[in-house]
């Protein structure tokens, strides 16, 4: 069970597994993940020492990007299960004392939703249509898009229909990839339909949300033409805008309204946004809105020790980790293996230029995501982690043009091979078809995962891991179990007074801080070896220590 603090709400300071369904485990044959395979590795997750996982969409969904075009929020997907299977899911995790966090998608839903497919069949002006962005086009004809804006996934972010009567007609936009139309967040029908379905997730006993895009809703009233490119995930006339204050006031009250003394406690909502400084957060945080926003500091850095203890202090200095949880990775970016090899300065879609298992720079991406991934884990408040983080799994860049699914990678031309590499099925068993990714069987065979395992997948497997005491595995189990059952991890002791940590003087390739009662954090980000801070006894090292040096891309954890 949980250690989290029972005075403060249990997200403040809990540890979260982001699950990647159609990827996590598959129970019954057919290639793809499923909520079945989620529940039978429910042990595996409670002896890795989780407070909750967030699921990743398992609606149902065309798939045009990876179920984040949904076609129907309040169901779930016939391929991964029913919504009796995920109640039993949710049940089955609460006697591990799990909570399970949902996706929710408000920016966008699927072309195939039954109130887009109805726009399509209305006409210009009607209040169906009035639920998305529909506009005439510009030009002769209306033939050009109504604006300049560019689609995250490469490309206009505009897409022309053929109304009913067979002329070619109004443009929607889409943000994302053209089968995911962006919801028009002024329009209260919009607004009274996604109160809806939140309430629909967490009267099944959802911890809460994980809010997809929860920067880009509004949009310029106007839609004007951009007169120059933004600076990356800057406020624009569709990120950051003002009116999502409001918005997620009407979230929190109705969050705020669950009983917060059963399980599964108070309800949480973390917005995934992404930001140009960590000031553009603020909006988010000041007041009674949502009530946790995912800082990516850990994930935009560089590997470099001024600017990784720039980012933590921009967060510490903001809100804390405990309303802006630490991450190292995601299903939207590349490995941290490899990004870290690679440097750092990770984006969404990063996955280009990277080195690959058998190159000698991946070594080093191995020591830092181990040393990164004990910072993260040291730092005050909550932290993610994404599924296979834990097992050290690299990103597959070698996958097959013609296996990729991705929409980045077809709008792109190939050019942006996607996130594809960083959703490959994990791996379970050292051998085997699917290496323990499919349990159960199709008439006694197993269909071949959704995206192909590369051949040296077992080397990272539980099975190969659980055993060895310097694995990554052994790693993250010890470093949880530490982080459960020292007093100054986490938030720390109850009612503490900030600061939550203070840094220590060391040296310029090194990051050192404390945290009472008696813990000391060191890592080494540079070429050569120093000396460790004073210190009573070694806790947790991401490599071997001794000498009292601290060889180059280590961590460790001390007690003072």
């Amino acid at each position: 069970m949980s250690a989290v603090s029972p005075n403060r709400p249990w997200w403040q300071e809990a540890v979260v597994y982001e699950v990647y369904p159609r990827s996590f485990a598959d129970s019954d044959g057919d290639g793809i993940g499923d909520l079945a395979g989620v529940q039978s590795r429910l042990p595996y997750l409670s002896e890795l020492g989780v407070d909750a996982i967030w699921m990743t969409p398992f609606y149902p969904s065309p798939l045009a990007d990876g179920g984040y075009d949904v076609s129907d929020y309040r169901d779930v997907d016939p391929r991964l299960g029913t919504l009796a299977g995920f109640d039993e899911l949710v049940a089955t995790a609460a006697e591990y004392g799990i909570r399970v966090i949902v996706d929710l998608v408000p920016n966008h839903c699927s072309a195939e939703h039954p109130l887009f497919r109805a726009a399509l069949t209305a006409p210009a002006g009607s209040p169906e249509r009035e639920m998305f962005f529909f506009r005439d086009g510009r030009g002769a004809g209306g033939g050009e898009p109504p604006n300049n804006w560019q689609s995250v996934f490469h490309g206009t972010a505009w897409t022309r229909v053929t109304e009913p009567d067979g002329r070619p007609g109004q443009w929607y936009l889409h943000l994302f990839d053209a089968g995911q139309p962006d919801w028009n967040w002024r329009n209260p029908a919009v607004r009274g339909y996604f109160e809806e379905i939140i309430r629909f997730w967490l009267d099944r006993r959802a911890a809460g949300l994980r809010v997809d895009v929860a920067h880009g809703l509004f949009k310029d009233p106007d839609l004007t033409d951009l007169t120059e490119v933004p600076a990356a995930h800057a406020p624009s006339p569709y990120y950051h805008r003002a009116e999502l204050r409001d918005l997620y006031q009407r979230w929190r009250v109705i969050l705020d309204s669950y009983e917060p003394g059963e399980f599964p406690g108070t309800r949480t909502a973390v917005g995934e946004v992404w930001y140009d400084t960590a000031e553009t957060l603020r909006l988010y945080l000041d007041g009674a809105g949502l009530p946790q926003v995912f800082n990516f500091q850990l994930v935009t850095a560089r590997w470099d020790a001024a600017e990784m203890r720039t980012a933590i202090d921009a967060i510490e200095g903001l809100a804390g980790g405990d309303r802006a949880p630490w991450v190292i990775g995601n299903h939207d970016v590349a490995r941290p293996v490899n990004r870290y090899a690679a440097g750092g300065a990770g984006a969404p879609n990063m996955s280009t230029g990277l080195p690959r298992v058998g190159d000698p720079e991946l070594r080093a991406g191995v020591r830092r995501a181990r040393a990164a991934a004990l910072l993260m884990l040291a730092l005050p408040g909550s932290a993610y982690i994404y599924q296979g983080e834990e097992l050290g799994l690299p990103e597959v860049v070698e996958l097959p043009d013609e296996a990729r699914q991705d929409p980045t990678f077809r709008r792109s031309g190939g050019t942006d091979p996607g996130r594809d590499g960083c959703r490959v099925p994990l791996p379970w068993t050292s051998t085997g078809s699917s290496f323990g990714f499919s349990t159960g069987s199709r008439d006694g065979e197993h269909a071949a995962p959704w995206l192909p395992q590369p051949s040296y997948w077992g080397h990272y497997s539980v099975a190969d891991q659980i055993g060895d005491p310097g694995s990554f595995l052994s790693l993250y189990r010890a470093a949880l179990k530490l982080r459960r059952s020292h007093p100054a991890l986490g938030l720390g002791p109850a009612g503490r007074a900030a600061p939550l940590m203070r840094w220590l003087d060391s040296a310029p390739d090194t990051l050192v801080f404390t945290r009472e009662p008696g813990f000391i954090f060191a890592a080494n980000l540079g070429e050569a070896p120093v000396p460790m801070p004073p210190h009573a006894r070694v806790l947790l090292a991401s490599e071997p220590v001794g000498d009292g040096k601290l060889a180059p891309d280590t961590a460790v954890w001390l007690a003072s």
